[in-house]
């Protein structure tokens, strides 16, 4: 190859593929042990840590000829409980950091890695003290499994050819089926190397506004998503919460900073973590960073992942993977618990014979029989 050929970076590419399922064996191993750490009495900080720490240790074995090949956190642990939605990963400060969980409480955790920049993440919803013998019960064990539905769906459903507005409106139907909602306006991304947010993007849930504006677009072979489903027992609507924000990453904007702190972080972001999300917690001094981030953030050359919550009478949860799109299907690479019907008992069925159909349908292609030519 000369020096000029261009590599393909897309799953078109058997060496791409297997960096990505690679990092999903990362992340896959991580996620269960957080969940398996979910039990009375655990503090939120340390199961960050231990996310973050399984990751780190998952990744030492990959890859290990390769020393320039590039290896880290796509997206940093967060643990989330109850009406706080997303993006909860305390900082050594903070002082919420040392809540520990009790039994009942639903926890939504979140993390990923990634190998030469190809992404893995996967997202999941844990009730601590839940089991066959403790199954879920009402609305909580209808919000996961309206959650756990749609992700069903949404496989399906990006099929190359489609378009991804009739995702949109399939989700919003299936989730109806348990009297619950999508998130408003949460997207699900293309992902390209080194980027969590490519071009081609999932609505759910939208205002009329959003609707209107926003860009349709139709799946195609070797394109990957990564799909983030929230579903609440609410309105759909949530706020910013008053935790302070942990989780940022730098953006593709560019500007002259003038602090020197600014400037200081802005250069350790960029070394350390890339263009993938990162906890705060990992910089070398948190308040330090925390100052210069002030600027960053105004300047738009690191966005803030804010923790938004919902009210504390709702229930929220959350199925998060990575899918590649195929001309064969689509296969989810990222999984963390699996649904289990024995445990998460809802009363609540999907009655619609059309969404029943869809997901009874193979995330399987099914190739057509060459035409018989002979005479």
């Amino acid at each position: 190859m000369s020096a000029a050929a261009k590599i393909d970076t897309t799953i078109a590419n058997t060496n791409v593929v297997t960096k990505y399922k690679a990092a999903a064996e990362v992340t896959n191993s991580a996620i269960r042990k957080v969940i398996s750490a979910c039990k009375e009495g655990s503090k939120i900080i340390d199961l960050c840590k231990l996310g973050d720490a399984a990751i780190e240790v998952g990744l030492s074995t990959q890859y290990t000829k390769d020393k320039k090949l590039s290896k880290g956190i796509s997206y940093p642990t967060s643990v989330s409980v109850n009406n706080v939605v997303c993006h909860y990963a305390p900082g050594g400060s903070d002082s919420e950091a040392e809540q520990a969980l009790k039994n009942g409480d639903v926890v939504r955790i979140q993390l990923g890695a990634h190998i030469d920049g190809y992404a893995a993440v996967a997202g999941n919803t844990v009730v601590v003290g839940s089991s066959a013998v403790a199954p879920v019960t009402g609305k909580t064990a209808d919000v996961i499994a309206a959650a756990h539905y749609a992700a069903e769906a949404i496989q399906r459903l990006i099929k190359p050819g489609n378009k991804n507005m009739a995702v949109t409106d399939k989700v919003q139907k299936v989730v109806g089926a348990f009297n619950c909602k999508p998130i408003e306006n949460m997207l699900c991304h293309q992902q390209k190397q080194n980027d969590l947010d490519g071009e081609k993007q999932i609505i759910l849930n939208p205002t009329p506004e959003n609707r209107s504006a926003f860009t349709a677009c139709e799946f195609a072979p070797y394109e990957v998503y990564l799909i983030d489903v929230f579903v609440t027992t609410g309105d759909g609507r949530t706020k910013k919460s008053e935790l302070r924000t942990s989780i940022y990453k730098r953006t593709g904007t560019t500007y002259q900073l003038k602090m020197t702190s600014a400037r200081a972080a802005l250069n350790e972001i960029s070394s350390k973590f890339g263009t993938f999300p990162f906890t705060i917690r990992s910089c070398e001094d948190e308040r330090k960073t925390r100052m210069g981030l002030i600027e960053c953030v105004k300047m738009g050359v690191v966005q803030a992942f804010d923790i938004q919550e919902e009210k504390s009478s709702e229930v929220v949860a959350q199925v998060t993977f990575t899918a590649l799109v195929t001309p064969n299907g689509v296969e989810r690479i990222t999984q963390g618990l699996a649904f289990d019907n024995k445990v998460i008992q809802t009363d609540k069925k999907i009655e619609d014979a059309e969404l029943r159909q869809l997901l009874e349908t193979s995330t399987k292609i099914k190739k057509k029989a060459a035409a018989n030519t002979s005479a």
